[in-house]
C-alpha cells in the first residue's frame, strides 16, 4: 500500500517529463546565434527575437494573430455563452442532447474536411481569401472549448440563488445579468482563453480559407518550416508559450477575484 503514493508520483513525474521534453529541447534554441536549429549552442543572441518583431513576414502574421483571435474569441465567447445557457438544465432531453453533440462536432471532424467544406461555402459567400472568414472558420472550432467550460461552470451554480432573486421581482434578463453571468464567469473567462489560444495554434483551417494577407503566426511558421527551417520559429515558439503562460496566471488570479468576491 505504501508503494501506491510513490508509484503515483513517478508516473506524474514521467508524464510531464514526457510533456515538457520537446519544449526544453526546442527553447534554448530561441537564443541561438547561429542559422541553424543544432546542439552545441555556439553562442547566445536576441537575434531571432529581433527578426521575429522587425522582419515584414513575421511582423505581419504576429498582427493577423492578434487581429483574428482577438475576433474569434469575442464571437466564439458570445455564442457559446448563449447556447450554454440555452441547453443549461436539458440534460434529460434526447433532442437538446442531440443539439449539444452537434455543438461539440467540431472538436472531433478533421481539421482537413472542415476546411474543404469551408472553402466551398465561403467561395460562394465571397468569404474565402478575407479576415472575416478566417475568424468564422475559427471560431467554429473555437465555440466548443467555450461550451464545455461556460456549461461545467453553469452547473455548478446554485439555482435558489437564481430563484431568490426572482423571487424579490427580478425580471428575468436582470438575474441572468447580475446573479447567473457573474458566477458563470470563471467559465466565459476560460472558454474565452481556450478560444484564443484555439485560435492562434490553428493551421489547417487558415491554410484553406486565409490569403495571402490573412496569413498567422502559426501559418508562417509552418510555411518557414517547409521552407528554411530557421531558429525565428523556436523564438516564435518561445513567445507563443510565454504568452500563454502569462494569461493562464491572469486567469487564474481573475477566477481567484471572482470567487472571493
Amino acid at each position: 500500500m505504501k508503494l501506491l503514493p510513490i508509484s503515483k508520483l513517478v508516473f506524474g513525474a514521467v508524464t510531464v517529463f514526457f510533456l515538457m521534453a520537446p519544449l526544453v529541447a526546442i527553447l534554448p534554441l530561441a537564443f541561438t546565434n547561429s542559422v541553424f536549429l543544432n546542439y552545441p549552442i555556439p553562442g547566445f543572441s536576441l537575434r531571432w527575437f529581433i527578426e521575429l518583431f522587425t522582419a515584414g513576414a513575421w511582423k505581419m502574421s504576429i498582427v493577423n494573430s492578434l487581429i483574428i483571435g482577438a475576433g474569434t474569441t469575442v464571437l466564439a465567447t458570445v455564442l457559446g455563452t448563449v447556447a450554454s445557457l440555452g441547453l443549461r438544465g436539458t440534460s434529460f432531453s434526447l433532442v437538446f442532447g442531440f443539439i449539444r453533440t452537434v455543438f461539440l462536432l467540431p472538436m472531433v471532424v478533421p481539421a482537413v474536411v472542415l476546411g474543404v467544406g469551408m472553402q466551398l461555402m465561403f467561395a460562394q459567400y465571397g468569404l474565402a481569401n478575407t479576415y472575416i472568414g478566417v475568424i468564422v472558420a475559427h471560431t467554429v472550432l473555437a465555440v466548443p472549448f467555450v461550451i464545455v467550460n461556460v456549461t461545467a461552470s453553469l452547473q455548478g451554480i446554485d439555482s435558489r440563488l437564481e430563484r431568490a432573486a426572482a423571487s424579490l421581482g427580478a425580471a428575468p434578463h436582470v438575474v441572468l445579468r447580475t446573479v447567473t453571468l457573474p458566477l458563470a464567469m470563471p467559465g466565459i473567462i476560460s472558454g474565452a482563453v481556450f478560444a484564443f489560444a484555439t485560435s492562434l495554434d490553428e493551421v489547417v483551417l487558415t491554410l484553406f480559407v486565409a490569403g495571402p494577407n490573412q496569413r498567422t503566426l502559426a501559418r508562417q511558421m509552418f510555411s518557414t518550416i517547409r521552407e528554411n527551417i530557421s531558429p525565428a520559429i523556436a523564438a516564435a515558439a518561445f513567445v507563443f508559450i510565454a504568452g500563454t503562460v502569462v494569461i493562464a496566471v491572469l486567469v487564474n488570479l481573475g477566477k481567484r477575484r471572482t470567487q472571493n468576491a
